[in-house]
């Protein structure tokens, strides 16, 4: 089970890491996340970096060092990484990288319930989320290619495309039992879109639990 965090907000983990580098204020922390392509993870908005920096030094993870000012520029606090924060970061990064927990993505979900829909549409369906899922692998594979950031920082984007790749080849092997009409009880599920009559065993699936509860 996941620990409860301090700051449980994962750009507390980006902002951690990259403090873990070198003393920054806040606007350097999202310039350096920028640098390594870690925006694609992050979504870092102002608003809600700042009040991640400032929960951050609220429970002492990282602290205020002095401040700095360019030009005309506001005057910026730097922080840097307490001993406290970078035992965080260890073992925030450990529970992530072991711990198995289960994942509920949208499309799961969707899953879970498709029989509601009728089987030639759910073809109809995957095959536009097949195609979508096509142009991420493609999009994905170009932007490995022309990144300058070392291997090293981009794992988490060579594990969204092998994420990607086996979600589409997943769907092909579905659509195909669907075209071919080999999925196991799609003539019943053909049937209850045509007559609105469930499958006798979906039903007493249903009823026995209600009696059960």
């Amino acid at each position: 089970m996941a620990k409860r965090r301090k700051v449980g907000n994962p750009m507390a983990l980006g902002v951690l890491s990259v403090v873990a580098f070198r003393e920054m204020h806040p606007y350097e922390m999202a310039a350096a996340l920028k640098g390594w392509g870690k925006d694609r993870d992050l979504q870092i908005k102002w608003g809600s970096l700042y009040t991640v920096v400032g929960n951050l030094a609220k429970h002492g993870l990282i602290a205020e060092v002095g401040s700095v000012r360019a030009g005309k520029r506001p005057e910026r606090t730097v922080y840097r990484i307490t001993d406290a924060g970078r035992a965080e970061l260890i073992d925030w990064t450990r529970e992530l990288l072991s711990t198995a927990e289960p994942e509920f993505p949208r499309f799961r979900t969707g899953l879970s319930v498709l029989p509601v829909l009728a089987p030639d549409e759910v073809i109809a369906l995957l095959q536009q989320r097949l195609d979508a899922v096509g142009r991420g692998i493609e999009a994905t594979v170009a932007t490995l290619a022309s990144e300058q950031v070392p291997r090293l920082f981009l794992i988490e984007v060579e594990y969204d495309l092998a994420m990607l790749r086996a979600e589409a080849a997943w769907m092909r092997s579905l659509l195909d039992e669907l075209e071919t009409g080999t999925l196991p009880g799609i003539d019943d599920w053909r049937r209850f879109h045509e007559t609105g009559e469930p499958p006798d065993e979906i039903r007493q699936l249903a009823e026995d639990a209600i009696e059960n509860r």
